[in-house]
């Protein structure tokens, strides 16, 4: 992945020090990084919507999936990038669980769990974004949501794949099967990352992996980065469930919405075939998500209810918030991007 431009002193002063070797870098300088991001999350008024926290967190965690093509892999286990991390990190959750409503809890049984997720993520009516993409969006509007979209969708299941190794038992069975179907079941063409590559090709976009990075709001990367410090987390591990669960319930309708809306713009199964497996792939994953995985996980370890209501509830909300930035835009006739995205 290529460098993203700074938003602030946070990642600005992160991109100081990302292109050069570890070795080559003096205690100060990191000291001066560490002070950077302690200022920029003291200096924050609403750290979901911060363009440079959470660009510095993205690029953070980075370091953890493909990497920069500029910098040195040494970086990954920093002590000094993971104590800017922590300090982050902390205040993002602080930020979350002040965001998000805690649900009511069940009874920490299986069937219990299943059917409170499938009632926190019951559709709900009125406009919503997939909903403006079936009846109304324009041809614009419809690529924007792909370009927002690809910052997740191009790395689509490696957040929660974290946590296969964090389960047992029934939980992860249930979430190797679910990831399974998301890495193409072994045929590298069926990788759910590479189906969406190909809609992002064949609407003439830019596939490569981050390409779009600079061109998506801070909510966006809000998204990505709670569900990859879910994963990433052993303690925050019921978190990722519940966020999966959520995730995989509120896909399969949206996905059959977002088919038909670029099938009203005059586009074909190239452009479509993503969303159209994902309706059929998802109406399975979000029983085993529900009743297998964040049941199965509760049935063994009660004490993490509370994390796997919190973990879907936070995804419902993150993700509902930068939905509706983007519908907000539209309404507005303004674009939902950053800037102008070059076409490929």
């Amino acid at each position: 992945m290529k460098f993203p431009r700074a938003r602030g002193d946070a990642s600005g002063a992160l991109l100081r020090v990302l292109p050069r070797r570890p070795d080559d870098i003096e205690a100060s300088e990191l000291f001066d990084l560490q002070q950077a991001i302690a200022r920029a999350v003291a200096g924050s008024d609403d750290l979901l919507h911060d363009d440079d926290v959470q660009l510095a967190l993205d690029m953070l965690y980075e370091l953890h999936y493909t990497g920069f093509d500029e910098a040195d892999d040494g970086w990954e286990w920093s002590p000094a990038l993971l104590a800017g991390r922590s300090l982050i990190e902390a205040a993002f959750e602080r930020a979350l669980r002040a965001s998000v409503p805690m649900p009511e809890l069940p009874e920490p049984r299986a069937d219990a769990v299943a059917a409170a997720l499938f009632e926190l993520t019951a559709p709900t009516p009125g406009p919503g974004l997939a909903r403006t993409i079936e009846r109304e969006a324009t041809d614009e509007q419809a690529r924007e949501f792909i370009i927002q979209r690809s910052i997740y969708t191009l790395k689509e299941a490696d957040p929660h794949t974290w946590a296969i190794p964090r389960l047992r038992g029934r939980a992860k069975a249930a979430l190797v099967e679910i990831q399974s179907d998301e890495y193409g079941g072994g045929r590298a063409e069926r990788i759910h990352a590479a189906l969406f590559a190909g809609t992002m090709r064949a609407l003439g976009l830019d596939d490569t992996y981050g390409a779009y990075i600079d061109a998506v709001p801070a909510i966006t990367l809000a998204s990505l980065n709670m569900s990859t410090m879910f994963g990433l987390h052993r303690r925050l591990r019921g978190s990722a469930v519940g966020h999966l669960a959520a995730f995989e319930m509120t896909s399969s309708l949206p996905c059959r919405m977002i088919g038909d809306g670029f099938r009203r713009l005059g586009y074909g199964v190239d452009v479509t075939f993503y969303y159209d497996e994902h309706v059929e792939a998802d109406s399975v994953h979000e029983q085993i998500a529900g009743r297998d995985l964040a049941g199965g996980l509760v049935d063994a370890h009660p004490e993490l209810l509370a994390d796997v209501m919190f973990g879907a509830a936070a995804c419902l909300v993150v993700d509902g918030m930068a939905a509706d930035d983007v519908r907000s835009a539209w309404e507005a006739g303004e674009s939902s991007l950053l800037g102008s995205a070059v076409r490929s």
